[in-house]
């Protein structure tokens, strides 16, 4: 089974499997039924002064990306977060929803990440 990326944009498919998003904000202009979420993780997010230092510049990423794993390793949420992704992995896939328009600097790039460093230990 897979961990995905995709953004909630999307339509919604069948291989998506369990459909997590883990963004602080809602999405705009889209309503939670289309978004069709298995869960909504607000609190594995990167922090509001995170996200705002960001301002998804893709310069930035790489001091977001260090700033970001920072804040998953002391957040008290994280380890039971990977917890239920291995869970709903055993299950089918699972994928992490984001709202940003660029799919390659984005906090789900770097959750993914880290979830996936985890899950192999």
């Amino acid at each position: 089974m897979a961990l995905q990326l995709k953004r909630i944009y999307e339509a919604p498919a069948a291989s998506d499997g369990q459909r997590i998003f883990v963004d602080r904000l809602w999405a705009r202009g889209i309503s939670k039924e289309r978004a069709a979420l298995t869960d909504w993780d607000k609190e594995i997010a990167p922090s509001a002064e995170l996200r705002k230092q960001f301002g998804h510049d893709p310069e930035k990423f790489p001091a977001f990306k260090r700033e970001y794993e920072r804040e998953l390793a002391t957040n008290e949420m994280t380890n039971a977060f990977i917890e239920k992704i291995r869970a709903g992995l055993a299950a089918g896939n699972v994928t992490l929803l984001f709202g940003a328009k660029d799919e390659e600097h984005n906090n789900a790039v770097v959750l993914k990440e880290f979830i996936e460093a985890r899950l192999t230990k």
